[in-house]
């Protein structure tokens, strides 16, 4: 399997193993960090494994390249369907002139909103403990933002790509994806993101930066019956 079929898996396995609140089978984040879940095999063994050292309460989100069947003592709360687009050279892009502020704990709360607000994914708390998120103000008013998510050993994620509805049409997106892709190409590692198959302007916005579809991915949300 290609470790971006599973990439939370791959990420609390390497880089983003110290933020791995799980056992070495069933490997989870810090609640307040990411909901995210990986295990290697999604089938009843390591299901019941999950559940068995999984704390009361827990809500978890996954994201693997092949659906997978719950047994009772899960619930299945949402799922969908998302595309996984890859990067390894940026197309030719003017540069912006935007000043893209980088974001630390003090804007955690405008993050927070901007995010309940457009829904790109997951956002809690100490979810900027991924590391550089940059963001677009406004009359001090955080408008636009992405930053890094999941961290493998040859891949980088961008994420939470997002804009008020009140700026759309302003190239802050744009802007903001192809400067962290720059980056993390600039690293030696392939830039990754994930985008709703419905979402036609954000995936025409992607291409147009050199962003290319890999697969399919499923995003489910799910919760032990505990």
């Amino acid at each position: 399997m290609h470790p971006l079929d599973n990439p939370i898996w791959h990420a609390l396995q390497s880089v983003d193993k110290n933020k791995n609140q799980g056992d070495e089978e069933s490997l989870f984040f810090f609640p307040e960090i990411s909901p995210f879940v990986g295990l290697k095999d999604w089938d009843s063994s390591s299901l019941q494994k999950l559940f068995d050292i999984l704390p009361a309460g827990r809500t978890l989100s996954t994201l693997i390249a092949n659906p997978f069947v719950l047994n009772d003592q899960w619930e299945l709360i949402f799922s969908l369907t998302l595309f996984q687009m890859v990067c390894t050279q940026q197309k030719t892009f003017k540069s912006s002139d935007l000043p893209l502020e980088p974001l630390s704990d003090e804007h955690i709360p405008q993050m927070i909103d901007l995010t309940a607000l457009t829904k790109p994914g997951p956002f809690v708390q100490r979810t900027i403990d991924f590391g550089n998120y940059f963001g677009v103000f406004e009359n001090d008013q955080l408008v636009a933002m992405a930053g890094e998510r999941l961290h493998l050993a040859d891949y980088t994620e961008v994420s939470a790509v997002c804009t008020h509805p009140a700026y759309l049409g302003k190239g802050y997106a744009v802007a903001l994806v192809h400067y962290l892709t720059e980056q993390i190409l600039a690293t030696g590692k392939t830039a990754f993101l994930h985008v709703r198959q419905d979402n036609e302007r954000a995936i025409q916005l992607y291409q147009g930066l050199g962003y290319e579809i890999r697969t399919e991915m499923y995003f489910a949300v799910i919760k032990p019956k505990k």
